[in-house]
């Protein structure tokens, strides 16, 4: 059975033309019903409203038992593409790549998009957006925030105060306050927001300790304000979350951690914070130390090594972490 598809039935008509239409391939049936997540009499009923209703002649043919649609696209002077080949196939891998992160519309007008341009591509080679995907389970589908998401887009281009209500996840109940939208920004699999926190009209202000950082799908509702803001001229993304390990930014300290088996293969794979340090020993374990600013993200990236990963430093935060793997063997162990 297809999976079931937000558009309804005029969308799933343009966007069937569309992908006909603008990428000259042959479709199967299969692979159809697939991409408009529709059952197959869907798609064959499309290709006959299509074909009805405007006119255009959509071809179809047999071959090994499926069967395929394609439009046969006038030949004419078009106007050519200011884009390579491969420049095309590496946009069609970023959209796949973000596919659970654009959500359900974004991703569609994505894909639309980049077939539009694939037909002005000179030559006849085309790029195949079919060579790339996203592993989806444990993610976050963000097709009904895309709302939030647009209005936020327009609030940072605007340069507009929002005011929004959020759901902090260990708060119980919502709170509603004034920001200025800064930059919207990805890490494993969620979209974050960082703000800027500023007086309400409705309350008395505090000052917070360190600037708002939102999860977008935590915002219970948002608001334009016709107050416009000043981007601050202090504000450096890079020196404020790409500098340490960890996206929630309090006091940093320097972290020494001993890695052994897979983990230590796996750990130096990658850059956990740009001044970070790699020790390699004779035994094959390694000694990593690197610059955190989250204690809580540094324990739980510390325990899914298992026995594999043993805290050297901060002594204050080894005997942290020993208190929770005491806690943990308790509660197995009953």
């Amino acid at each position: 059975m297809a999976e079931k598809s937000s558009q309804n039935y005029g969308q799933k008509l343009i966007s069937l033309f569309a992908l006909l239409w603008f990428t000259g391939k042959k479709y199967s049936l299969k692979e159809l019903s697939q991409r408009l997540k529709c059952s197959k009499q869907t798609v064959s009923r499309l290709v006959k409203d299509i074909q009805a209703a405007w006119g255009i002649t959509i071809k179809e043919y047999t071959s090994e038992r499926q069967k395929y649609f394609y439009i046969e696209r006038p030949e004419g002077i078009r106007p050519e593409l200011c884009l390579s080949e491969m420049e095309l196939m590496v946009l069609h891998m970023c959209r796949a790549f973000a596919r659970h992160l654009l959500g359900d519309k974004q991703f569609d007008e994505t894909t639309m998009a980049l077939l539009k341009n694939q037909i002005l591509l000179p030559g006849t080679k085309m790029s195949l957006p079919q060579h790339f995907d996203s592993f989806l389970p444990g993610t976050i589908d963000y097709t009904p925030y895309q709302e939030t998401i647009h209005t936020l887009i327009e609030a940072m281009e605007e340069r507009k105060i929002c005011r929004i209500t959020y759901q902090a996840i260990r708060s119980e109940n919502p709170k509603t306050f004034y920001i200025q939208p800064l930059k919207m920004f990805s890490r494993q699999d969620t979209i974050y927001l960082h703000a800027r926190k500023v007086p309400s009209p409705e309350e008395p202000y505090e000052h917070p300790e360190y600037d708002p950082l939102l999860v977008v799908h935590r915002i219970n509702k948002i608001e334009k304000t016709e107050e416009k803001f000043e981007f601050p001229q202090d504000y450096d993304f890079e020196k404020l979350f790409n500098k340490q390990f960890g996206v929630i930014k309090k006091e940093p300290f320097r972290v020494e951690v001993k890695l052994t088996g897979w983990s230590a293969r796996f750990a130096v794979e990658r850059i956990w914070s740009p001044d970070q340090e790699i020790k390699k020993r004779k035994d094959g374990s390694v000694i990593l130390s690197f610059t955190s600013s989250s204690e809580k993200e540094l324990i739980s990236w510390l325990l899914s090594f298992r026995d594999e990963a043993r805290l050297i430093r901060p002594e204050w935060l080894v005997k942290k972490v020993a208190e929770i793997v005491e806690n943990l063997h308790r509660s197995y162990s009953n």
